[in-house]
């Protein structure tokens, strides 16, 4: 063991404290909850001391040999001190929160024992310095964080978490497998040295292909297309500060991984840009058009981080694109997913907060329910303008960075042909593009981004609407406070970091940006990015332009009917063809494979049934009384010579021989050519020896 051992304690200090919780819960409950959210605290400023370490090569690393064949190594930097920060801090606000959330809830015992070991395993995967040690905390990760789906014990809680568990465990199975082949190839998995070990690597074809594998496992956990079946399921059932863990915090575990093999094995690859981008611009998409339609507060939430996720790969991509140019991407990337994460956050408690009151989350059963509240108001308010990207919150600093990385690339094209180098010019040479057709694509994604973008700002337009504007569905007579005054003060300044982050985007989010630059092995930008210019205001006008106009045309109109009672309600025409589980997935696994499996198991053994038969009733004797024809060769003639010579002394002479010489009949001899090959069991032992010879042969 070697390096700085405090790296270990964020990661040691939850498990310890989910057992301290679990057993102060068997006495007191009252214990319990205040033991949870110490340990909370302690990992935030733990966490926040870990940044004296940076820039200190010996303090921000170690190295544990030995453990599982190839031991485990951490390793601290700008990105994930950044992003340990916001897990340690989420983890704080949604601990504090489950207090009064979790108040009537059965097995809390349970569930802050499993959420502080989640806490540990993620940190340990964010503090992965090689892709072994990510993916064994990635394993333990998706495990413990299971609970947290399946904590109602409902029947649609434990069919969201068989869905779950299933994409967790066959997509880390894949992804040991590309570990094994991309390990195969390099013979590294660190994270540091593969970019030098994949750049001398010619024949890309299975560097590619273990990429791919790896990128599935990781991709399901970031609910990327066509892998997100588990996200609309898992948020619904799950308690709401689960959920905000679930899509704030365990998605950017995914994406981790994905920035782990697109800025170091395929750094600057415009091909693997090219199916990042074509997955990113899908999800993003799909996402959005999925939570535009949906009429459950906490499901359009979770649809709505699969579309976000998509901003993000998109970005992601960009920067293979970009090549030396990728400062823009870069800090989009990072920025981005710090803001989506404290978004998510706030949006999730305060679904949370009406859920907490209702118990319902149906946006016709709870709509007019934050009239009169203005607390409450100002919070999802908060959230929706972040997510949606309007100036003056931090969503407009991530999605403005992204946006102008596309416009930088088609910028590029333009230049004279003789300047193209890095990835257009590998792009080019592929044969897949022209110079024409290439513009035109990133123009279509330019386009596709923004229209996403006006699609996100329309289903959160959708959601304002109905909980604060609408007439509510039934009057509410409580006087009782909907939140209590603790969390009311812990929302109030959560929601309050977002417009604080868009207001001083220069002094707060360029500096974020600028921490995860290196590990992206990103380049300084070339100039200051000038975010209020009408240059970049315009796409964000643009944007809300079109979001509104979405919201009329087709949520007003199209996705609202008027009842008997003359309100309009909301429906859910919810695409059959887009819910992949029910149409796909489940028909594969419970139909077609049973069907291959049976098939291949009828054709084995109706292929072993003809063989055995023939080998019982024609192979084995046939190839016994060669083996018996071959040895006899050998010892028939002196034992029987040996047989003549013993018994010619007690036989009496044979009839007709004139010297008196006792001579057998050769057929009245019992000979190794008929009697052995006639038993059953010398064939058998015959064959079972001849196998165990082979083994040994093989063995030894």
């Amino acid at each position: 063991m070697s390096g700085n051992y405090i790296l270990l304690f964020p990661i040691v200090w939850p498990m310890l404290g989910g057992v301290m919780s679990f057993l102060a819960g068997r006495a007191s409950k009252r214990l319990r909850d205040y033991i949870a959210d110490v340990v909370a605290l302690v990992e935030l400023a733990a966490v926040c001391h870990l940044g004296y370490f940076l820039g200190d090569g010996q303090a921000s690393f170690l190295r544990i040999d030995g453990f599982c064949v190839f031991g485990l190594s951490l390793k601290l930097d700008g990105f994930r001190f950044v992003y340990l920060v916001v897990i340690a801090f989420m983890w704080l606000v949604t601990t504090m929160f489950s207090r009064e959330y979790l108040a009537h809830y059965r097995n809390r015992n349970r569930y802050h024992l499993f959420v502080l070991w989640t806490l540990g395993a993620i940190v340990g995967v964010f503090l992965s310095a090689n892709l072994y040690t990510t993916f064994i905390f990635f394993e333990i990760m998706s495990l413990t964080s299971l609970v947290m789906v399946i904590q109602d014990e409902t029947h649609a809680a434990l069919s969201a978490a068989q869905t779950y568990l299933a994409i967790t465990i066959i997509g880390g199975l894949v992804t040991l497998l590309g570990l094994f082949l991309l390990y195969i190839q390099t013979g590294t998995l660190d994270m540091a040295l593969l970019p030098v070990a994949t750049a001398s690597i010619l024949n890309r074809s299975k560097l590619y292909i273990a990429g791919i594998l790896i990128f599935v496992g990781f991709g399901a956990k970031a609910a990327v297309f066509p892998l997100h079946i588990w996200l609309p399921t898992a948020h619904p059932v799950a308690p709401a500060p689960s959920s905000a863990l679930l899509s704030g915090v365990l998605t950017k575990s995914g994406l981790f991984g994905i920035l782990v093999l697109s800025t170091g094995i395929f750094l600057h690859n415009a091909l693997w840009g090219l199916m990042l981008l074509a997955l990113g611009v899908s999800t993003m998409v799909i996402g959005a058009v999925l939570a535009l339609f949906s009429v459950d507060i906490k499901r359009t939430l979770a649809c709505s981080s699969m579309s976000q996720i998509g901003f993000i790969l998109t970005g992601i991509s960009m920067q293979c694109f970009l090549g030396e140019d990728n400062a823009l991407a870069v800090q989009g990337t990072m920025v981005y997913m710090v803001n989506h994460s404290l978004v998510k956050l706030v949006l999730f408690l305060a679904a949370g907060v009406i859920h907490m009151n209702t118990g319902k989350l149906n946006l016709n059963e709870i709509r007019g329910y934050g009239r009169g509240k203005p607390l409450l108001m100002y919070i999802f308010s908060m959230g929706a303008l972040g997510l949606a990207g309007v100036p003056l919150w931090s969503g407009y600093v991530g999605k403005t960075l992204i946006h102008e990385s596309i416009v930088e690339h088609i910028h590029q094209l333009h230049l004279p042909t003789h300047t193209h180098t890095g990835a257009i010019s590998e792009l080019l040479h592929s044969g897949l593009f022209t110079l024409q057709n290439e513009v035109v694509l990133f123009q279509a994604v330019e386009w596709i981004f923004l229209i996403s973008g006006a699609l996100t700002a329309a289903y959160m337009l959708k959601l304002f609407v109905a909980l604060f504007l609408s007439k509510p569905a039934k009057p509410s007579r409580s006087k009782r406070a909907y939140v209590s005054t603790p969390n009311a003060i812990l929302l109030t300044l959560t929601a309050s970091i977002l417009p604080l982050l868009g207001f001083f985007p220069h002094s707060l989010m360029t500096p974020i940006g600028a921490l995860g630059a290196p590990f992206m092995n990103g380049h300084p930008p070339a100039h200051p990015v000038d975010y209020f210019a009408w240059s970049n205001l315009k796409g964000s006008v643009l944007t809300l332009v079109l979001g509104a106009a979405f919201y009329f045309s087709i949520v007003y109109a199209r996705l609202m009917r008027r009842g008997p009672d003359g309100h309009r309600y909301y429906i859910a025409p919810w695409p059959k063809w887009l819910d992949l589980e029910r149409t796909i997935y489940r028909p594969i696994l419970t139909r077609l494979l049973p069907f291959l499996g049976a098939f291949f198991a009828r054709s084995v053994d109706l292929l072993c049934d003809g063989l055995g038969s023939w080998s019982f009733s024609r192979g084995l004797p046939f190839l016994s009384a060669l083996f018996a024809r071959a040895t006899s060769a050998l010892c028939d003639g002196p034992i029987s010579w040996l047989l003549a010579r013993t018994s010619s002394r007690r036989s009496a002479p044979f009839p007709g021989n004139s010297n008196g010489v006792a001579v057998h009949a050769e057929r009245d001899i019992p000979s190794f050519r008929t009697v052995l090959p006639s038993s059953l069991a010398y064939s058998l032992l015959a064959f079972a020896l001849g196998l165990l010879f082979v083994l040994i042969y093989l063995l030894v």
